[in-house]
Parts: C-alpha cells; structure tokens; sequence
C-alpha cells in the first residue's frame, strides 16, 4: 500500500479557525499545486509548530493525505517572510493582494499540481522575498508580481503591439477587455489614454525590467497601478479584498 505521507516546499497563503485549537491552512506547494490542510492543536500555546505557520512563511512541511482535508504532521521553516512583512503596512497589504491573487488563481490545482503550479510557487516566492528585503517598492513589486501571474495563468497583456490586430507599437492606449494595448484603428470606447511612459512601465513591470522601472514617475506609476488593478479584477472575475487596503502612489 503506498504511503499517504508526502514531503513539500510550501508558501502560507491563508490559515481559518477550527475548532477550538484547529487551524484550516491554505498553502501553495512548488510541486502539489494548492492544498488544504489540517494543523492540529496549533492555536494552542504548547503547539511545536504554530508560528511556523504564519501567512507569508515559506516551510518545509510533511502532510498526510486525508480523504478531505490533508494533516500536517510536521514543518521546518526556511524563510520566514512574516517577520519582515508584517511591521510595514504598505509592504504587508501588497503581500496580502498578492497571496490572494495566488490562491485565487491556483484554486483549481486541487492537490495533484500542475507545469504551472511551481512556475506560480517561483513568482510568489520571488515576490514576497523582494518585499521582505525591500528590493523595489512596494507597489511596484505588487504590480509586476500580478501582471506575471496573469501571465502565468494565460492572460498576459500586450504592452507594445494592439492586442487586437497585432499593429506594432507603441500605442498609447489600453482596453482592459481587449487585452491591452489598442491601436487608433481598433481602439474601443472605453479605452484609457496613456502616457507613453506609463505603457512602457507596464511592459517593464511585466518582463521584470527592473531598471526601467524604478525610473518611472509616480503619475506614470499611478497609471500603472490602476490599470493593472482594473486588469486583474477582470480576469479573476471579483474583487480582491486586499486590492483595496493597498496605498497607491
């Protein structure tokens, strides 16, 4: 009979209450995709794993798969990004869009993984190690981390050619529902006006051009934000509830 113990990278996306001393943990694995387990008697103080736990944290953990929820049995911490993120409120409302952005868009992994599952786990490592260094700013690492994970996800916005007809760019307009970047010829009602280096921050942020980036104004930063907030709320189909509390330039 094979074991239905299993050994995994992880990220802590979210945790719930259960229970009087139970935690519901929502992780997001470099190899199982998104799972859902079991942290038993964690919210008690004599817990030897509690604060491993924490949103935010990347661990080493040992699950056992349960016909629901998995258990976990065991969990080593390797980066505990919580310590650094949390003391900072523009750091932590980015990290907390960010790991709802990840647990909406690996939802439907189950806990069998997919090729983009690690690709997912990668980019979201990456992220929330620059913010708990303070790489960029803030904004900026959320903003080049959501267009890279919708990227991932299938739905990278055409920064330069129409994302219509495919025209060369520059363009400087930029329908949310067409794709991106439009020409004159094919630009919808709707569209937004850019500045031109607003579109080729957007390009930046998505290619990871960090150079270019942290060159850009904070109106064209400000653009930026908005558009790619709009974009995102579109293609995950609702709100983020993080997205919100986040301080725009």
């Amino acid at each position: 009979m094979p074991s239905k113990l299993y050994r995994d990278e992880a990220l802590v996306l979210r945790t719930y209450t259960l229970g009087e001393a139970d935690r519901i943990i929502v992780l997001l694995t470099r190899t199982h995709g998104q799972v859902r387990a079991v942290a038993k008697g964690v919210r008690r103080t004599t817990s030897r794993f509690g604060a491993r736990l924490e949103p935010f944290s990347m661990i080493d953990i040992q699950l056992h798969q349960g016909r629901t929820l998995d258990v976990v049995t065991q969990v080593e911490t390797i980066e505990p990004f919580a310590r650094d993120i949390t003391d900072d409120y523009a750091v932590f409302t980015c990290a907390s869009t960010m790991v709802e952005t990840a647990e909406r868009l690996t939802e439907d992994d189950g806990d069998l993984g997919t090729t983009d599952s690690a690709q997912q786990f990668l980019l979201l490592y990456g992220a929330l190690f620059a913010l708990a260094r303070r790489r960029h700013a803030p904004g900026l690492v959320l903003d080049s981390y959501l267009l890279r994970a919708l990227a991932l996800a299938g739905w990278a916005p055409s920064c330069f050619e129409c994302a219509t007809c495919g025209a060369p760019g520059p363009h400087t307009a930029f329908h949310v529902q067409a794709g991106g970047a439009v020409c004159p010829s094919c630009r919808p009602a709707g569209s937004v006006e850019l500045e031109p280096g607003t579109m080729v921050l957007l390009g930046a942020l998505l290619s990871g051009h960090w150079p270019v980036a942290e060159r850009s104004t904070d109106r064209e930063r400000a653009q930026a934000s908005g558009l790619v907030s709009a974009y995102v709320t579109w293609h995950v189909e609702r709100r983020l509830r993080s997205l919100s509390l986040v301080e725009r330039v």
